[in-house]
């Protein structure tokens, strides 16, 4: 079996490599029919032991099953594509088509993006080049073996160049970015920025996800519920706990609706069991310097900032709870650090959003008051409104993209007969 991962030394090797991957794309059409049923079987490839510790590699496992990714797939495109068919549109006829060579450059700090971003393109019928973050070689290759297995006839990964070169290549960046038809950029501000920069050609289709952050809201109503209280609780610590709070996904404060019937010190206590239980299930096997200076920071500050503020935090840097008031939301620390905040108002937390703001969870028990808050979410840059607990289940569209249908050409066809 060969190396799932190539290392590019030169722009002639890069330019090379893309020209064999386009080739091999042309020669032949695949269906998302066929797709789909690889990806089941990957799908259950991964479920392999060595992989059981890879953060991600659960969801990615049901990302790639084909319940989850058929409705995807009918929903943009329509239920006649899934064997590449055409669709009626009036006297006209529908049929999606690849773009072409889609390049993608996931973000450095999620394991399982490499691979997330390519089944996107590959869904949409493309051939597919992926930068490899140098840090995420070993994850991406061991995924990668896993489709080798698999795909037996290669109709999937003779469409797949992943490729390794050093950040630093502008120029083997400028050759890749050239020879695609559309991308899929992953990652922080100035990478985003990089990469944007790149000379695409003028017809390339770029889909980007930049930084975002998230947050949650819950109601009086919810948190002051004592019996379902420790569930909320639950939900919350996943999802902190998921991704190692470093996606975008992942919530950096929930906002608390005031209440002169509940103590918000109680609710911060049955949350710190839930984030004990949580780190003991979920254990943090490392940790870089930096964060463990930034969370013994934040902790600090956040005490002698206000003597009104309190914090749940062990003696290790694993996990840190801050509670306090305020509407704004806190610049994140990550590390598995939730600011808690009282504010009388949801609203007013809402309001304030600026489109930074990806994911917002929900703990609401009244559905009227449900209702108003995602929809000012929404006119307030919010792409996902969705319940606590499910902050990191993900479908389309992401980032209020469609992931299959932005890597696709729609063509219209209106017979000669009419």
């Amino acid at each position: 079996m060969k190396d799932a991962i190539q290392s590019i030394e030169s722009v002639p090797e890069m330019t090379d490599r893309l020209q064999q991957l386009r080739y091999a794309t042309q020669a032949t059409e695949v269906v998302p029919q066929a797709v789909l049923e690889i990806y089941d079987r990957w799908a259950e490839a991964l479920d392999d032991r060595e992989l059981h510790n890879v953060p991600g590699v659960t969801f990615l496992r049901l990302w790639l099953r084909r319940s989850n990714l058929e409705p995807i797939v009918c929903r943009e495109l329509g239920p006649g594509w899934l064997n590449g068919g055409w669709w009626k549109d009036g006297r006209a006829r529908l049929r999606a088509f690849p773009v072409g060579v889609v390049g993608h450059w996931p973000a450095a700090n999620i394991e399982i993006q490499p691979v997330l971003s390519l089944s996107c393109g590959l869904l949409g019928g493309n051939g597919c080049v992926v930068r490899v973050p140098n840090g995420l070689i070993p994850i991406t290759r061991l995924l990668m073996q896993k489709l080798q297995e698999i795909d037996h006839d290669g109709l999937l990964t003779k469409r797949i160049l992943m490729a390794s070169f050093d950040h630093s290549r502008l120029d083997v960046h400028e050759a890749m970015a050239g020879a695609v038809d559309g991308a899929m950029i992953w990652g922080g501000a100035e990478a985003v920025s990089q990469v944007r920069a790149l000379p695409f050609p003028h017809w390339a289709r770029i889909a980007v996800f930049g930084p975002r952050i998230s947050a949650a809201v819950m109601d009086a109503e919810t948190w002051g519920n004592r019996s379902e209280r420790t569930e909320w609780c639950r939900r919350i610590a996943r999802d902190v706990w998921q991704f190692d709070q470093q996606a975008c996904s992942s919530p950096q404060a929930l906002f608390l609706e005031r209440s002169e019937e509940h103590d918000a010190r109680e609710f911060a206590e049955d949350l710190k069991r839930a984030f004990q239980e949580e780190n003991a299930a979920h254990p943090r096997r490392e940790i870089e310097p930096g964060l463990t200076s930034s969370i013994c920071g934040v902790r600090a500050s956040w005490l002698l900032g206000d003597l009104s503020h309190q914090a749940f935090f062990p003696a290790s840097p694993d996990w840190t709870i801050l509670l306090g008031t305020g509407t704004e939301m806190p610049m994140p620390t990550q590390g598995r650090t939730l600011s808690v905040l009282l504010v009388d108002d949801l609203s007013e937390v809402i309001s304030k959003f600026d489109g930074t703001v990806q994911t917002l969870g929900l703990g609401v028990g009244n559905a009227r008051k449900e209702e108003m808050l995602a929809h000012a979410a929404g006119r307030h840059g919010v792409d996902r409104v969705v319940k606590l607990g499910r902050m990191h289940v993900f479908s389309s569209p992401w980032d209020g993209i469609e992931l299959v249908r932005s890597m696709v050409r729609v063509v219209r066809h209106v017979p000669t007969a009419d």
